[in-house]
């Protein structure tokens, strides 16, 4: 077998076997493809597709193309969660120690920002000390003793994905979903999880813009991922305006701080915490309900078990002992807050969420080249919900910058990108539908 023999095939359209699959992906992971080989093989998918058998191998085979954690004396079922990505998505760094003090495992494999979303790891750098790549021991020792770590792909975790990702993205073949489906779950399954819960984001603010199309890939996420024998199942959820109110990487970090203080009662983001904090708990088998599951996550919210397995977390993974006491004392703060005013009186009836995101980056907050250094201090706090009644030159959201001049440019931009009528809009459910 040869690999152009492979890439021929999926260019004509043909199905192509798991032993075909294994042997091109066993090639990508020891290095003895051309990217221009890996390039055709990610375009020949992109044009051709895959069938779901297909998809299966594919993610499979990228799974195995590392190392398969396991978890044998853990002693909890183990489970995770991934989002797809948004703006004020932070979703993960509340939702691990809530289900950790509910009686879960969860080794989480975060990622960074992707174009106009955030990233978990970036903004768990914000935290000084905190190692998002230990070695497995540490991984294995925080899991064990505090329930839950979030960390980075390791680099003998699916390697067929990271080659693969990276020709991709230089060959316009990201948007493909079987190609985005194993990219998922290649990272998920090897971390030895027993089910998995996914974050579909669709709106303006997603890379998903159409209910279509956001439904297309949960599907696919979700029959690859319980096909490969991981119990999966995923919601959709709104993404046309920031989900937290706050955007950037030490702002959420703060945010998440309050969250689990018990500060966000009421809001989309708690909303979309405890359905899949319910989510994970019902998969895990630990309760018999979505009610008793999102009833069981808020016990251990209100009761400070989820922030005292937050704080463990970060300890063990470097960070500082007391952390969860004293945040300003290790939390940078930009020096300059300026307000993002409205441009008129009325009520908040829309946002260009994409826009606000790449406004986090042109402050610093995210990167436009690999290589670029993140000020984790920069980024938008208090941010207005859609539906709120402001007076004009009321301030929208505080904008954190640490120049003067560039945050009052990037503060008259942002004024802009929301819309504001004399009609409160109708409030917009966050949890669209669930697969």
């Amino acid at each position: 077998m040869l690999p152009q023999d492979v890439i021929l095939r999926k260019r004509n359209g043909d199905s192509l076997s798991p032993e075909e699959i294994a042997f091109f992906i066993g090639k990508l992971a020891r290095d003895e493809l051309s990217e221009g080989q890996i390039g055709a093989f990610a375009m020949a998918v992109w044009f051709s597709g895959m069938s779901r058998a297909e998809t299966v191998a594919l993610t499979l085979a990228m799974r195995d193309s590392g190392d398969v954690l396991s978890w044998p004396d853990v002693g909890r079922p183990v489970a995770d969660k991934h989002s797809t990505g948004g703006v004020g998505d932070n979703v993960s760094l509340m939702l691990a120690p809530i289900a950790a003090a509910c009686g879960l495992a969860v080794p989480m494999i975060s990622g960074r920002g992707l174009g106009h979303t955030g990233g978990t790891l970036d903004k768990l750098e914000s935290i000084p000390g905190y190692r998002i790549m230990p070695d497995e021991a540490l991984f294995r020792k925080t899991v064990a003793e505090t329930g839950c770590a979030i960390i980075g792909q390791t680099a003998a975790l699916a390697p067929a994905d990271k080659r693969l990702y990276a020709v991709r993205d230089v060959t316009a073949t990201v948007d493909s979903v079987p190609l985005i489906t194993a990219s998922i779950l290649s990272k998920k399954l090897a971390a030895g999880l027993g089910s998995l819960v996914l974050d579909v984001k669709v709106g303006n603010g997603s890379f998903m813009q159409s209910r279509e199309e956001a439904e297309t890939l949960a599907r696919s996420l979700v029959e690859v991922a319980n096909g490969a024998g991981v119990k999966t199942s995923a919601l959709l959820t709104d993404m046309s305006e920031p989900l937290a109110d706050a955007a950037g990487n030490g702002v959420e970090i703060r945010n998440c701080l309050a969250f689990l203080r018990g500060e966000k009662k009421g809001t989309r983001l708690e909303r979309v915490v405890l359905a899949f904090a319910a989510d994970m708990l019902i998969a895990s088998g630990l309760v018999c309900s979505l009610e008793e599951g999102s009833q069981k996550a808020e016990a251990v919210l209100a009761g400070g078990q989820a922030a005292e397995h937050f704080a463990r977390m970060v300890h063990f993974l470097g960070g500082p002992s007391d952390f969860l006491e004293r945040p300003d004392a290790h939390l940078a703060k930009a020096p300059f807050v300026i307000p993002v005013k409205a441009q008129q009186s009325g009520y908040l009836s829309g946002v260009e969420t994409r826009a606000l995101g790449m406004a986090v980056i042109e402050l610093g907050g995210g990167r436009v080249r690999p290589e670029d250094v993140i000020d984790h201090r920069t980024g938008f706090s208090d941010i207005k919900p859609l539906g709120s009644f402001v007076e004009k030159g009321e301030p929208i959201a505080m904008l954190h910058a640490a120049a003067e001049g560039l945050g009052q440019q990037v503060a008259d931009k942002v004024s802009g990108l929301y819309r504001i009528s004399q009609e409160k809009p109708e409030e917009q459910p966050v949890i669209l539908g669930r697969i």
